[in-house]
């Protein structure tokens, strides 16, 4: 899989959305994600208005479906998500009716491994269960908790090259990552790289004179594109 470039939207405001997602897409980002704050800020409305400014674009829909699977699938879908997510932490019938879903209803399945006790098993047991891809996931609480407590902060890097070797379908890293090492995912088997918004473009290697986002962003998707 060549490597794609995803960008999460974790806003709260559609309108800013649509002006963060406009800027992505010009400077060369693949796919749109309505991120968790912002479905919970705007519900579906939020994709619809995605699907509306960019009919042909990829759009996940990051809701983190734990139970409904079928209804929230097919909701997601019909509201023009491409991809929907489903936790590993879900019920297997969950995982099975979202797949089930998924595949009535035209769209693909991410399955998210955060808080597995086991991260590689649980990417293998999303796998097993259909999904289309893996999202091997450090939540910001974990992350955030484990450093405050004076421990070293967990990162997807930490378990990626075993969560890749564990599956066939293609990995993404999620979860506090640098934008360098966002960067090498695709070195690492993570071909799905997905960078966050709002953004902070802070690597000086990717810093323009005049500050500009869209042109940093730009030079980014570049570097992460020339690794096909």
């Amino acid at each position: 899989m060549k490597p794609i470039v995803q960008i999460s939207l974790d806003l709260t405001n559609i309108d800013e959305a649509l002006e963060t997602a406009a800027l992505a897409m010009r400077a060369g980002v693949d796919w749109l994600e309505a991120g968790t704050p912002l479905i919970l800020a705007e519900g579906l409305h939020g994709v619809r208005k995605l699907r509306e400014a960019f009919p042909d674009t990829p759009i996940v829909a990051d809701l983190k479906t734990m139970d409904g699977g079928y209804l929230e699938a097919e909701m997601m879908a019909k509201a023009g998500a491409t991809h929907v997510v489903v936790m590993a932490r879900a019920h297997s019938e969950t995982i099975k009716c979202v797949v089930k879903a998924g595949a009535d209803f035209g769209c693909q399945v991410m399955g998210d491994n955060m808080v597995c006790e086991d991260m590689v098993a649980g990417a293998k047991f999303l796998e097993d269960h259909g999904c289309d891809f893996v999202i091997h996931h450090i939540g910001y609480d974990e992350r955030r908790g484990i450093a405050a407590a004076g421990h070293p902060m967990p990162s997807p890097m930490d378990q990626l090259r075993e969560v890749v070797q564990a599956v066939d379908v293609p990995v993404q890293a999620v979860g506090g990552l640098s934008l360098e090492q966002a960067i090498e995912c695709p070195k690492h088997g993570a071909p799905l790289v997905v960078l966050g918004a709002p953004l902070t473009i802070d690597a000086d290697s990717f810093k323009t004179a005049d500050g500009d986002i869209e042109s940093s962003l730009r030079m980014i998707c570049k570097a992460i594109h020339e690794q096909a």
